[in-house]
């Protein structure tokens, strides 16, 4: 086999949209995304996803699985719980079993998608509603009711839970590196929320992966993330800032990467994937730290030439 492009070096898992992720060092893949990520979602009294776009202190949440709950196969019982925390807050224990008794919640909305969620429970919107001041749910993607597909120009036939696109988001740390050599202060990588961080790749080559190769799993690249608010707030402290945004549209917007194609005044750092043989038999669908990334097919520019 040809020379790896690249080397898996960290994987996060989000589990509930917009609070702090995971570091991991393996997850098991699935047709929307790393298990458990964005399985929740924070909703305001309306139904709509609360984000760090309006709710910046959601940075600060963070969340605890049980140990082995991102092995294969493993299955949660009634003792298994997602732990969430916060400043000022108790801990709060969500059952991953789904109790007997949980109420269906209607109008959940989350950006263009609307449909139904499973309602986590009056402590856990207590809970929620005292740490951000304002009447909030704690909801769960009805995965036996709902399906939410992504957008059919990019990527037709793949869903997501609540991710804000696409299951499956990449970024380099040549990319990142690149990024803080322009800047007065470094930023960590969780400003960009990445799923997959990989090393050993030239700066923003990521952008081009057409089709990548992890193990026996095939990744296709839709699009270029483009970017919002979310990466301008200090992950460790929720202090909302111009950086890294203010240097990134000189050289990362749409206007100097494809000045001939719409999104000139969006930035875009790092690519959105899809995989598309998740579905195959016999082949393992879990990717590790240190596994190696191997290019199947590239663009040659960001007008979308293949090569």
């Amino acid at each position: 086999m040809e020379e790896a492009a690249a080397t898996v070096k960290s994987i996060f898992l989000y589990p509930i949209k917009s609070c702090r992720g995971i570091s991991v060092s393996e997850a098991p893949v699935s047709s929307t995304g790393f298990i458990w990520d964005r399985q929740w979602v924070v909703v305001n009294s309306k139904g709509r996803a609360c984000t760090q776009r309006v709710d910046p202190k959601l940075c600060l949440v963070e969340v605890e699985l049980p140990e082995g709950a991102v092995s294969v196969g493993w299955i949660p019982n009634k003792t298994s719980y997602l732990v969430i925390r916060a400043p000022g807050m108790d801990d709060l224990k969500v059952p991953l079993c789904r109790p007997p008794q949980s109420q269906t919640c209607d109008g959940v909305s989350v950006w263009e998608w609307s449909g139904s969620g499973l309602d986590e429970g009056d402590e856990a919107s207590k809970w929620f509603t005292n740490y951000l001041g304002k009447p909030s749910r704690l909801v769960r993607f009805n995965q036996e009711l709902e399906t939410r597909v992504v957008d059919p120009d990019y990527a037709p036939g793949f869903r997501v839970m609540f991710s804000d696109g696409y299951p499956y988001l990449v970024v380099s740390q040549g990319s990142l590196d690149s990024l803080n050599d322009v800047l007065k202060e470094p930023v960590p990588i969780n400003r960009f929320r990445p799923n997959i961080l990989v090393d050993g790749c030239e700066p923003f080559s990521e952008d081009f992966w057409k089709e990548i190769k992890i193990k026996y799993l095939t990744f296709h690249g839709v699009k270029l993330c483009s970017r919002c608010k979310i990466p301008t707030i200090n992950q460790d402290n929720a202090v909302v800032g111009a950086e890294p945004t203010e240097s990134l549209v000189k050289f990362r917007s749409g206007k100097v990467l494809c000045p001939d194609r719409k999104g000139q005044g969006k930035v875009y750092f790092g690519q959105n994937m899809v995989c598309a043989n998740v579905h195959e038999e016999g082949n393992e669908k879990i990717i590790k730290v240190g596994d190696r990334v191997y290019i199947i097919k590239m663009l040659s520019s960001y007008d979308g030439t293949s090569t």
